[in-house]
């Protein structure tokens, strides 16, 4: 099929050393920071909700309908927090299994469609580039979409190859049919649209019309509606306004229109695979070319001019829009790293010892670099965080440093003839993981302010104190880690952000401007609000009755100051009665009240996650 060697200078107890290796390092860190704003917080908040509501129909994030997209990973993630509790690494699970499957889905793909060879150097690729392992790790749906995208892609090659009985056709077929499905479950339409497409145009460009004939589309179309059509069913019988808002504005006005104030240029997503690359950019064009002369299978079909449609359409598309993220493009990372796995095991040691040599010196411009971090600081992000995340980044291009010369070293020692082994590669692999790893978690420093969590213990604290209906206002800014870490949602004020859709199919849960929420506010005779600084500072000039209760550079939150002790034992009283436990005493009241409020499970998206007490 291909002219990539196929004999692997590591036996197979090596590479499943290898395979643990990295699942310690892709799964231990998952807990090791705070979530970030928006995406993090938001699809860990919704799966909370959904868990503790128990309604797995309509989606709601902060109370609030949500439909911008569809409910597999916030399932996912609800099922997780079933499992194993509600937490940070809980949150990023799903999302982490996801990636970490498409590394092994890859390599798996390539050592039956072209070697072993090719496949182990695949996987070895995607695990490596930023930027597969970096969204591995972080709770968002474009890594969910992109595997099951991967797994379309990979089962539509596996059931093409020559010579294969009908039903082992069939089968991976089905597979691929059932993974659009599920692709579209997870982001929409774009799960259908894109491989469709794809299709398509390889279908011109190869006059390879015989396909058409392998794809089972009648089984396949039953697979496909009967995954996908209950969901969509049962949400529009129970929200009628569904299918227009998702469809009409979500899946066509998001992509056609800047409406979500996501714009960039049409090159936006050239820098973003240069660096989510950077491991391999000095082997991409020779593999490019190399894939471009691959001859076609006996019956026809050309799994490389799939692949390079695959990527080349997948990112005009995007490259097209008029919204566009980093995350985008994730779906054309494992065809890439197939094109580069299968010329690696080409590239000679000479070759190699080039390579290692010059992202060796790479690693010591970063250092010196990593220097001058500081300078970035700002009112936001002050300088000591800067000076705080320069000692982790150090750190890992010091780690990356030395695994690369490691590499080096074994490159020099490589017993295996004129072409690169197995383990000089893994070492440089390693080096850009650990790398990735390590600067990471380091990231912190700035997350763990953003995402508001030191702010949540002294929050709780007083909710506990309090009637379980008790309002939690979120007054012109929409807050998406905060919830989460709290365990209660938020009512809106003024600024509906993108709860705009839930607010207006449910006018009565927001509170329209700040001035009818001081009116409310007044009248509340329990509360608390989340505030920005200035809004804060300008209440405060007016009068307005707050109580600090947790505050940091990015939030105040405030409660309504109780009126004496008599009101604070009340307060007390009425929090152990909406946890169903018997006040004996006024004297036992707050104690106790507290006591109760934490020791309860919650029964709505609005209670603190906790744990039992004895």
């Amino acid at each position: 099929m291909n002219d990539t060697p196929s004999r692997l200078p590591l036996n197979r107890t090596a590479i499943l050393l290898l395979v643990l290796a990295l699942a310690v390092i892709w799964f231990v860190p998952l807990g090791w920071r705070h979530l970030l704003p928006s995406d993090e917080g938001r699809y860990a908040e919704m799966a909370r909700e959904m868990f503790l509501t128990g309604d797995w129909i309509t989606p709601r994030y902060n109370a609030y309908k949500y439909f911008e997209k569809p409910p597999l990973q916030t399932w996912a993630n609800a099922l997780t927090f079933a499992w194993f509790g509600i937490g940070e690494w809980q949150a990023r699970l799903y999302t982490a299994l996801t990636g970490f499957a498409g590394v092994l889905l890859l390599g798996f793909t390539g050592a039956r469609v072209f070697n072993a060879a090719s496949g182990v150097f695949a996987a070895l690729v995607l695990a490596c580039s930023p930027y597969w392992n970096l969204m591995g790790h972080f709770n968002t749906l474009d890594m969910g979409l992109s595997f099951w995208m991967t797994l379309t892609l990979c089962a539509l090659l596996l059931a093409q190859r020559p010579n294969l009985p009908t039903s082992c056709v069939r089968g991976w077929m089905w597979v691929c049919w059932a993974s659009m499905a599920l692709a579209v479950l997870s982001k929409g339409l774009v799960g259908l649209i894109l491989p469709g497409a794809v299709l398509v145009i390889y279908t011109l460009i190869a006059r390879d019309w015989a396909l058409w004939k392998r794809l089972h589309l009648v089984g396949g179309l039953i697979v496909f509606f009967a995954i996908v059509t209950p969901w969509f069913v049962l949400v529009q019988e129970r929200n009628p306004e569904f299918l227009n808002f998702f469809f009409i504005v979500q899946q066509f006005e998001r992509y056609l229109t800047p409406e979500q104030n996501r714009p960039g240029p049409f090159y936006y997503f050239v820098p973003v695979l240069l660096v989510g690359f950077l491991p391999w950019l000095s082997v991409t064009f020779q593999s490019v070319r190399h894939a471009w002369h691959q001859p076609r299978q006996p019956n026809g079909f050309a799994p490389v001019t799939l692949m390079l449609t695959w990527i080349v359409f997948i990112f005009l598309f995007f490259s097209a829009s008029h919204s566009k993220l980093l995350s985008y493009t994730l779906p054309i990372a494992p065809p890439i790293a197939m094109l580069i796995g299968m010329y690696l095991p080409l590239v000679t040691r000479d070759q190699l010892r080039r390579h290692l040599a010059g992202y060796a010196l790479f690693f010591v411009v970063g250092a010196f670099a990593a220097l001058f971090l500081p300078r970035f600081g700002t009112a936001r992000n002050p300088t000591e965080l800067y000076v705080a995340f320069r000692v982790w980044v150090l750190a890992a291009l010091a780690v990356a440093f030395v695994f690369t010369l490691f590499a080096l070293w074994l490159n020099r020692r490589d017993p295996n003839g004129r072409h690169a082994g197995l383990g000089a590669l893994a070492a440089f692999g390693a080096a850009w993981l650990l790398l990735a790893t390590i600067a990471g978690t380091g990231h912190d420093v700035f997350g763990r302010l953003s995402s508001g969590a030191p702010l949540a213990p002294p929050i709780r604290a007083q909710l506990a104190k309090l009637p379980a209906d008790t309002p939690f206002y979120s007054v012109g800014v929409l807050d998406h880690t905060l919830p989460f870490y709290v365990g209660h949602t938020m009512i809106m004020v003024e600024h509906p952000d993108e709860l705009a859709f839930g607010v207006s199919v449910e006018p009565q849960k927001w509170v329209p401007t700040v001035d009818a929420w001081i009116e409310r506010w007044k009248a509340d005779r329990y509360a608390l609000a989340l505030i920005p600084p200035p809004t804060y500072d300008r209440l405060l000039k007016q009068g307005l009755p707050m109580q600090v209760i947790a505050r940091d550079a990015r939030r105040v939150v405030v409660m309504k100051p109780l009126p004496d002790a008599a009101g604070a034992a009340e307060a007390a009283a009425m929090a152990a009665v909406s946890a169903g436990v018997p006040v004996p005493t006024p004297a036992a009241q707050p104690g106790q009240a507290a006591s109760a409020s934490a020791g309860q499970t919650p029964a709505s998206a609005s209670a603190a996650p906790a744990k039992p007490q004895p």
